[in-house]
């Protein structure tokens, strides 16, 4: 996405650097999003009616007056885990992906980056979904200071540990499926929006390759992401936070969602959802663009220390 093209091992790195950095910043809106989209599962239509969280700042507020600032980062540790095995991967290389699609050609057209952004997309997830499933049970778990109620896990390892315990290895893995139409929708909308963005800025001279151009591109990228991933994100969520025999599958989770909360509940969240991935792109695309100049800059030195003199 940049020139010049640095090799796929500085792009992985840079990749989940900054993916990172992302998560860093914006892991309260993460963990504000996830309870909004749990909220109201397993009530009936009238219990559903009295909710706790109210808005995106509202969950934050809530959150912490009730469990403790800490509580926004609940999972961060296999959130961090997760982005240096996912973003890694499903960013990292689509570039290379790209490229091998078009047969080595820098002009590729729009079906091959899309068919890129889904194949990165799905290999990422089968790398890194043991960590997506214990960081959202983590966002999810309530402990009210004032009651003390025990948490569901203690710690990452712990959570590790439990679910291979009572679930078995499948635990790891629940949630896979929609996990993978999830991050095959996310990916193509974040890396073909912010490829194609920037290309056409690039290509009108609108802007240079610098932080303006990667901001914009970003902001369309994040706005584009929200609107056609958050119902498969709902789906995801509430599946991978559920209790063994909940739900009978990924489907029958969105079904049950649609018969007992209407089709609104695909959309919960939204909003925390918008602005957490509006500033994710943001943040880990103009991260990732500094990372990559900086990481093939290393790279150019040392190797250049290595030629004989």
């Amino acid at each position: 996405m940049t020139d010049p093209n640095p090799p796929a091992a500085v792009r992985v790195l840079a990749a989940g650097s900054a993916g990172c950095v992302a998560d860093l910043v914006t892991f309260p809106l993460d963990t504000a999003k996830v309870r909004l989209q749990i909220q109201g599962e397993g009530r009936t239509s009238v219990q559903g009616q009295m909710v706790k969280y109210r808005g995106v700042f509202g969950t934050i507020v809530t959150i912490v007056r009730t469990e403790g600032p800490r509580s926004l980062y609940n999972g961060l540790v296999a959130g961090l885990q997760r982005q240096m095995t996912f973003a890694s991967v499903r960013i990292g290389l689509y570039d290379s992906m790209k490229q091998l699609y078009a047969g080595g050609s820098d002009n590729a057209g729009l079906g091959t980056r899309l068919l890129a952004g889904c194949t990165t997309g799905a290999m990422a997830v089968a790398f890194a979904q043991p960590t997506d499933v214990v960081k959202v049970r983590f966002q999810a778990q309530i402990r009210l200071l004032e009651s003390g109620t025990v948490k569901r896990y203690g710690s990452t390892t712990q959570a590790y540990r439990t679910i291979v315990r009572d679930e078995g290895l499948r635990g790891l893995w629940k949630g896979a499926l929609p996990n993978i139409i999830r991050n095959a929708i996310v990916n193509c909308s974040e890396l073909v929006t912010y490829d194609v963005i920037k290309e056409l800025i690039l290509k009108n001279n609108l802007m240079t390759d610098n932080m303006p151009c990667h901001f914009t591109a970003a902001f369309s990228a994040g706005l584009c992401t929200t609107v056609v991933a958050s119902p498969v994100d709902v789906v995801k969520t509430r599946y991978m936070n559920s209790v063994p025999g909940q739900y009978g599958g990924a489907l029958n989770c969105a079904a049950t969602m649609l018969i007992k909360e209407g089709p609104t509940a695909f959309y919960k969240g939204f909003m925390p959802s918008f602005l957490r991935l509006l500033s994710w792109n943001i943040v880990m695309f103009v991260s990732y663009e500094q990372f990559k100049r900086t990481f093939l800059r290393i790279q150019q030195s040392w190797n250049s220390l290595q030629k004989p003199v």
